[in-house]
């Protein structure tokens, strides 16, 4: 009997490494740097005897944001689940993460956390039980991932455009790239090929051009605007620890995000965002009137009165994607693909680093499934990836559908799912258990599947719809 997607979902999230691993491949070809790319090499260390990692952008960017990653200077969260799994293949991660200088949170850091939902001040989150929370900026952990990857005896990294795919005998045997600084393209054979080339993967284009079906794509048009700042971090303008701002579209209300992080370096970093035609720029008035004017005072406290490192920068992305490989009727051997190259979703809910190292969990468990695994199209890995994409889109997408510009499509009994959602929302807002519960799903610890369980349906219907209502004040009539 299959298992249930939640229990897939478990399986996926745990953090024991696994017991046993054996090498069953000589070769495998990760194309992409990035977080999915460095977790994937990773995974792959222990189960072929040499992994290459063939990186677009140049060897000397150096600790900064790369040009392969645009919205690299934006805010950037890994959630709990994140953490788990850098934890499980990477032991000691938080603790040299720390060493390196990402904040120490502080002792009060939950009471220190706010959370903002239609300009009411929810219930801290709950602790995850995944260690001390990171809070960096993109290319710190970055920077850190890749160390810990290229430690690896067998993990080696050029740089180069990847360039396509090696097809032969209803599998693909090796993938092409033009090393940096060179003009012709160089043929790197493999057992394995990831594709984790992000949102802009050409890993649809090589197939067709290959006589290959692309896998469906489906995109909702979030049209997602967002600017970010840097700030000198400084208690005499703000005791800001982390926040989220959420205003949700409805009647009298315009969508927007916005958040803080405590990073690395003594500093603040801030996100102010809106849809459609609402579009930050990079002007620093219209950052700070903005941060002034529709959100919580830490937010106007820190943009008037605090140091501003660097310029405003801006990010735009017009839709949220899944290419779903599950659904191909044919498919390659020796190919798998990753990250953003497999979903990307809106950026405010942090889950694209998250969904990536879950994706290597995904890849673990697929290549303990079998002898040799990979020399069948990886059907079993994309069923498991599917699980993780579904998770994180019901997530964003619940949320997104209602944005006034976005037109479906709406999944199957959204009504009732979204009335409930509503209900859960609110009243988590003030009940801890419910918080708790609703935080272990949007972390990405737990499915969402879990939300369905009876008694948390039954407290928050008790909660929201039963509860009695304050009496309403006597009627004072006038004398006659």
């Amino acid at each position: 009997m299959p298992l249930s997607p939640s229990r897939v979902f478990s399986q996926l999230t745990t953090a024991e490494r696994p017991a046993q691993t054996s090498v069953v491949m000589r070769r495998a070809v990760v194309l992409g740097g990035s977080i999915a790319g460095l977790m994937a090499a990773r995974v792959l260390s222990d189960h072929a005897e040499e992994v290459l990692i063939v990186e677009r952008d140049p060897s000397d960017v150096g600790g900064g944001p790369r040009p392969g990653v645009p919205q690299g200077s934006q805010v950037h969260a890994l959630l709990p689940a994140g953490q788990v799994q850098l934890e499980r293949w990477f032991p000691g991660f938080a603790e040299e993460a720390l060493a390196l200088g990402a904040p120490q949170p502080p002792s009060d850091g939950g009471a220190r956390a706010k959370i903002f939902v239609n300009g009411e001040l929810g219930l801290p989150p709950a602790p995850s039980g995944a260690g001390p929370a990171l809070i960096t900026t993109r290319p710190f952990l970055e920077a850190l991932v890749r160390r810990r990857t290229l430690a690896v005896d067998n993990i080696t990294m050029v740089y180069g455009r990847a360039d396509g795919l090696v097809f032969a005998d209803g599998r693909v045997t090796g993938a092409r790239y033009v090393p940096e600084g060179g003009a012709e393209p160089v043929v790197e054979s493999a057992d394995l090929v990831v594709d984790a080339m992000g949102r802009s993967s050409r890993l649809s284009d090589w197939l067709a051009d290959n006589g290959w079906p692309r896998p469906p794509m489906r995109r909702m048009p979030i049209k997602l605007n967002y600017a970010t700042a840097l700030f000198r971090r400084d208690e005499t303008v703000s005791d800001a620890w982390v926040a989220v701002y959420h205003t949700m579209a409805g009647k009298g209300r315009t969508a927007r995000i916005g958040g803080i992080n405590s990073v690395e370096g003594d500093r603040w970093i801030m996100l102010v965002a809106g849809y459609d035609e609402d579009r930050p720029s990079r002007d620093v008035a219209d950052f700070v009137t903005r941060c002034r004017e529709h959100y919580p005072q830490m937010f106007g406290d820190i943009a008037e009165r605090g140091e501003m490192l660097g310029d405003v920068v801006t990010y735009h992305q017009a839709d949220s994607r899944r290419r779903d490989f599950d659904k191909l009727d044919r498919l390659p051997a020796g190919l798998v693909a990753a990250g953003d190259a497999v979903a990307s979703f809106n950026p405010v809910y942090g889950q694209g680093m998250t969904s990536a190292t879950l994706h290597a969990s995904c890849l673990s468990a697929y290549l303990r499934s079998g002898p040799r695994p990979h020399e069948q199209p990886a059907r079993a890995y994309f069923e498991q990836v599917r699980v993780i994409v579904d998770a994180a889109w019901q997530i964003s997408t619940s949320a997104d559908i209602e944005l006034p510009h976005v037109d479906g499509p709406y999944p199957p009994g959204y009504r009732v799912t979204k009335w409930f959602g509503d209900l859960l929302f609110r009243t988590s807002l003030t009940d801890p258990v419910l918080n708790d519960r609703l935080g272990r799903v949007t972390t990405m610890l737990e499915h969402p599947a879990t939300l369905s369980r009876p008694g948390t349906l039954l407290r928050a219907l008790r909660l929201g719809l039963l509860r009695p209502r304050p009496a309403a004040p006597a009627t004072v009539r006038a004398p006659r």
